[in-house]
């Protein structure tokens, strides 16, 4: 068997370990015979599962008592209507678009109220954050919206907006659990677990718990309401048993790392490292400004389609994969997630000398 570096940004990389002690439990789960994927979720067994992953989470990230956290499927997109359809009491909501993601989030609001467009970096196709000290904040917005890494475009939040005390709803997609963060600054935190935690197919939420009432708008199905899934303890309906088994190895490890201070120095490292050599390469340039860079996910480019082409094609026979660029942006991007080892950017550092080297 043969491992890749897998630059993917999502499904991602997960730690191997994790994955090894899955693949020893596939058939039997500590003598239960089965596999998760086979038991029932509402079996003693599988609500072990969950109650741990849910404690662990919360230990990482020192989740307050009065926050709920919500395992939920249809992952991060379905949020964006589930957002509005439970907090958008006025009707309106202001939205900070830097990315795809939040631009899609913004486009499905206006479906439910008024979405204002109160910041964007589109005109520099999203290439940075816009400066979120002083935003024309609604007076009657019900909320503040940000996707606060963006996979895509690789930007990433420095500073939280000054919301002018309007609540704060942030994407946390593809920085979940990558560095410490101070949940009481936000009133949701919800992320799809395909980039940094887990397998695809599921998305965590993290709800302040007087925003779950039954106060939604008119025709908000059952399905959609975040309290009949805090009601439920997040089995109103099956859930997705084993991304939820997967995501809490994950936290486990975390935990075994040194936390998410331990995982945010690990991160600034691999990010330095790539960071570095595309600052000085003469073939290879990075398109985000400086000061709105991720840790997360690094898009680059050589400046020519073709040869963009070709270093993508090399490097998967140099067994670095996944380093395609977004279909919208082209280019290349390497998405450098908690599971990628330092080990992983150095090869790809090294592999981009060579190539630079052959192609100058």
């Amino acid at each position: 068997m043969k491992r890749v570096y897998n630059f993917s940004a999502g499904p991602a990389v997960l730690p191997e370990e994790v994955l090894e002690e899955a693949a020893e439990e596939m058939l039997d789960y500590r003598g239960t015979g089965m596999s998760v994927m086979e038991m029932s979720h509402r079996s003693a067994a599988f609500q072990q599962i969950i109650d741990e992953a849910e404690a662990d989470l919360r230990d990482l990230l020192q989740i307050p008592d009065n926050y709920k956290v919500l395992f939920l499927q249809g992952g991060a997109s379905q949020q964006f209507a589930m957002i509005p359809m439970n907090l958008m009491k006025n009707r309106v909501a202001d939205y900070i678009v830097t990315g795809q993601w939040a631009k899609k989030a913004w486009q499905e609001a206006q479906k439910y109220g008024k979405a204002n467009k109160i910041a964007s970096s589109e005109d520099k196709t999203f290439s940075y954050i816009p400066d979120c000290s002083d935003l024309p904040i609604s007076e009657d917005a019900d909320y503040v919206y940000i996707c606060e890494n963006n996979t895509i475009y690789g930007t990433k939040y420095k500073t939280l907006p000054n919301t002018k005390g309007k609540l704060l709803v942030a994407d946390v997609s593809s920085c979940f659990l990558s560095e410490p963060m101070d949940v009481e600054k936000y009133g949701i935190i919800y992320g799809g677990v395909q980039k940094n935690i887990g397998p695809a197919g599921m998305v965590i939420s993290i709800v302040r718990e007087d925003l779950i009432t039954d106060d939604v708008l008119e025709g908000t199905p059952t399905m959609l309401k975040f309290k009949t899934h805090a009601d439920a303890g997040s089995m109103y309906n099956t859930p997705n048993c084993y991304c939820i088994y997967i995501c809490g190895k994950v936290f486990k490890w975390l935990k075994k790392m040194g936390g998410l201070q331990a995982m945010k120095e690990r991160n600034e490292e691999k990010a330095r490292i790539l960071y570095d050599y595309l600052d000085q390469s003469k073939l290879f340039r990075g398109t985000v400004e400086p000061a709105s860079r991720s840790l997360m996910n690094v898009p680059f480019v050589t400046g020519d389609k073709e040869m963009d082409a070709k270093f993508v094609k090399e490097a998967k026979e140099a067994g670095l994969e996944n380093l395609k660029g977004h279909r919208s942006v082209g280019g290349m991007r390497a998405s450098i997630y908690n599971a990628m080892p330092v080990e992983g950017v150095q090869a790809l550092v090294a592999f981009m000398k060579k190539f630079e080297e052959e192609n100058c």
